[in-house]
Parts: C-alpha cells; sequence; structure tokens
C-alpha cells in the first residue's frame, strides 16, 4: 500500500476502536505499509509501538486516557489514529484539549475527515473544548506535522509524514497553534576559538564544571533522577508541556539509556554537585532501524547493536538542551557545546541534526550561531474548536 491508493467513489469508510491485541497490531503496522516505498520514512520500534499502548506498563496512563481507531475500507485498512486527553497537562495549561496523534491515512479526505470526527466526538463527550495536534501523550513523544523538508531523512527520534497530510488537516479547518524548526549543523574541522573561550570563562565565573559521567549505573547513583526535575523546570514554559510523575521518570529512563553513548552526554554541575545543565545527544541510527524495519528480532538487534557501537558516525542527532532556570542566560549552553563539540570530531560526524525547536525559542536557536547550521524542517501543531 502507499499514499497513492485510491478508493472508490462508492466505497464504505468504516471507523473501528481498538479494542483486541491484533486490532493493536494492526493499529502499530498500518504506518509501515503506508510508507513501505518511502525512503525518508524511519519506521518506529514495534515492540516500544506495543508497550506504548499498554495500559498496565505504561506508567502515562496513571493521567491520562486514550483511544486508537482503525479506518477501513473493503476489508483493508486505509488509516488510523489515537484519542488522547492528558489530564494534567489540561489542568496545568487550564485547558480542555483532546489531543490527536498516530494519525497516518491513504490520500482521501473521506478517511481523515472521518477519522478526526470520531476523536472530536470522543472528545467532546469527556468534556473537551479544543482538538489538538499531532501530539503524543507527553513531550517525549513524537509532535508537529512535517510541513517543511519532506525531501530529507527522519530519524528515529522525530515522526514523518507525506505532504498531502497538510491540506487534509487545513481543510478540516485546524489552524496553527505551534511551530517547531529543526537546524541541520555542519561541524567545522576544529572547535570554534570562541566557544573554548566562552565556555572557560563561563565555567569560572559561574563556579561550574563537567561531570563526565560513563555509564548509566553511576549517573544513577550519583544523581537519581533529577536530571528529569531539571528539565522539567527547563521546559515547563514550553508548548503543552506535561509534567512527569516517579513512574515515568523511571520507564523514559529504561527507555532511553539502553540506547546512549556517554560519550555524547554532558552534565553540568555546581559546587553543591547540583545539575544545572545537561546535553544529550546520540547517533543518527535510523539507517540501522530501516534495515531492521522496526524490529528488533530476529536479526534486527544485529543492525541496531552495529550502529550503537560503531567508531563512526555519519551523523549526531541533539536531542537536549536544558539549563536550570537560575542559571539561564549565563552561557551554561556553550559549556555544554564545546564539552561536546569534540567527540563530534571524534566520531567523524558530517552533520549535526537538532530535535524539534520552537520558533519563538529564541534562546535554543542562538546556541548553534557559531557553527555553519541551515533550517530543514518545520513542523507544526493544530487547534480547532469543538
Amino acid at each position: 500500500m502507499s499514499q497513492q491508493s485510491p478508493l472508490p467513489v462508492s466505497a464504505t469508510i468504516e471507523i473501528v476502536e481498538v479494542t483486541t491485541r491484533r486490532q493493536l497490531r494492526e493499529f502499530v503496522d498500518f504506518a509501515d505499509r503506508l510508507y513501505a516505498d518511502c525512503e525518508q520514512y524511519c519506521p518506529p520500534l514495534r515492540g516500544d509501538e506495543l508497550t506504548m499502548f499498554d495500559r498496565k506498563k505504561n506508567p502515562v496512563y496513571e493521567f491520562c486516557e486514550s483511544v486508537e481507531y482503525l479506518a477501513t475500507c473493503e476489508g483493508r485498512t486505509v488509516g488510523r489514529i489515537c484519542g488522547i486527553i492528558n489530564r494534567t497537562a489540561n489542568e496545568v495549561w487550564k485547558v480542555k484539549k483532546v489531543r490527536f496523534g498516530w494519525f497516518d491515512f491513504v490520500d482521501d479526505k473521506r478517511v481523515s475527515r472521518a477519522l478526526l470526527d470520531k476523536v472530536a466526538q470522543w472528545g467532546k463527550e469527556r468534556g473537551m473544548e479544543y482538538l489538538n495536534g499531532p501530539v503524543g501523550f507527553t513531550d517525549f513523544d513524537h509532535e508537529g506535522l512535517l510541513i517543511e523538508g519532506f525531501e530529507y531523512l527522519a530519524p528515529l527520534a522525530s515522526l514523518y509524514n507525506y505532504p498531502y497530510y497538510e491540506k487534509h488537516l487545513e481543510e478540516y479547518g485546524l489552524t496553527k497553534e505551534n511551530d517547531w524548526i529543526e537546524l541541520q549543523l555542519t561541524p567545522p574541522a576544529q572547535m570554534p576559538e570562541r566557544l573554548q573561550r566562552i565556555s572557560k570563562v563561563v565555567m569560572e565565573r559561574s563556579n561550574v564544571h563537567v561531570d563526565k559521567v560513563k555509564d548509566v549505573k553511576t549517573l544513577l547513583k550519583k544523581y537519581g533522577y533529577t536530571f528529569f526535575d531539571l528539565m522539567e523546570e527547563s521546559y515547563a514554559h514550553l508548548y503543552n508541556y506535561s509534567p512527569l510523575t516517579p513512574a515515568l521518570k523511571r520507564y523514559y529512563s529504561q527507555y532511553y539509556f539502553s540506547i546512549l553513548n556517554f560519550d555524547l552526554v554532558c552534565i553540568v554541575v555546581n559546587e553543591k554537585d547540583e545539575i544545572v545543565g545537561l546535553g544529550v545527544s546520540m547517533p543518527d541510527i535510523s539507517e540501522a532501524v530501516r534495515k531492521a524495519h522496526g524490529r528488533l528480532f530476529p536479526f534486527g538487534w544485529y543492525h541496531m547493536l552495529k550502529a550503537l557501537k560503531a567508531k563512526q558516525y555519519e551523523a549526531i542527532d541533539m536531542l537536549i538542551i536544558a539549563v536550570r532556570p537560575d542559571y539561564q542566560g549565563k552561557g551554561i549552553n556553550s559549556v555544554i557545546l564545546a564539552e561536546q563539540f569534540p567527540y563530534f570530531l571524534k566520531y567523524g560526524a558530517k552533520r549535526v541534526e537538532t530535535t524539534s525547536i520552537m520558533e519563538t525559542n529564541w534562546k535554543n536557536q542562538a546556541n548553534w550561531e557559531m557553527f555553519p547550521h541551515k533550517m530543514h524542517k518545520r513542523r507544526r501543531a493544530y487547534i480547532k474548536p469543538l
């Protein structure tokens, strides 16, 4: 199946709620079939996707509820959508939003409209006033419809969608609420002298230093989950941010730590050994995930392990830069970048890609001024009154 699969004019679109394990597998697998011929698409890890919607395993369900739907036509799946109510985020932001995510469909407006209508109805029945998406349960999930940069490969850390999605959402009446941009950097042959100088001055002036933690065990022993506390303080004002529970912090730690290269983790601490800055990058393993088709078994683990243990990386994804609010504006970002830069060179990265940055987050965008870079992708979250 591809995005070009036409549906008969007289065809009936049926919307089916996902209630069985078999239907959930179909929900997860549909996107891989839809994008089977798309070179830019990177499939998610199938096992993680199945766990995502497991009410017993994913602690996000402590404060969220969700519903998953499949769209079918003449016996085949032609679309999917997930409706989400994040009660904590709604309380924090004083809104009544029903979110939608995992939204994929063939290029037929009857399909996309029927799926959105179903989530909107589900949300209204629960007192929601706005339809918002594409976003996930929390900020750690994929969010934002790709509206620029379709020609670039999608890393594992972000979603991909066909260009026709934008028109479907706009014709449904959804309008822009927030945009993110993504930057692609070209590391110079040596560290910019200005960056090195600023980093040294900042460390002396603010009495901070880099603690080069080498493994998960040491990280948890020294700092527990306080790095998540730092992220919450840093990101609390950003779009749709949802505070994390202790169980969710453990869950995300188990999910992400197993694939970290600690050369690419930078922890900045003050004289009290409190974390005041955090930088996390990881090798772009999307090509390995493509080869594995998103499945670790029976042989996908080989491609993943080979990519993670490689001595050279084509690209590195800059996932996180977070600075404690009382240290913001003091140049801690320069310390993080100066510490990570030698590893970009060590691994021979030809490009470094940021994850999504809010278009109004000028402080974050200023981090990259010392590097050759370009804005190569744009993502959008939409909203519509119900």
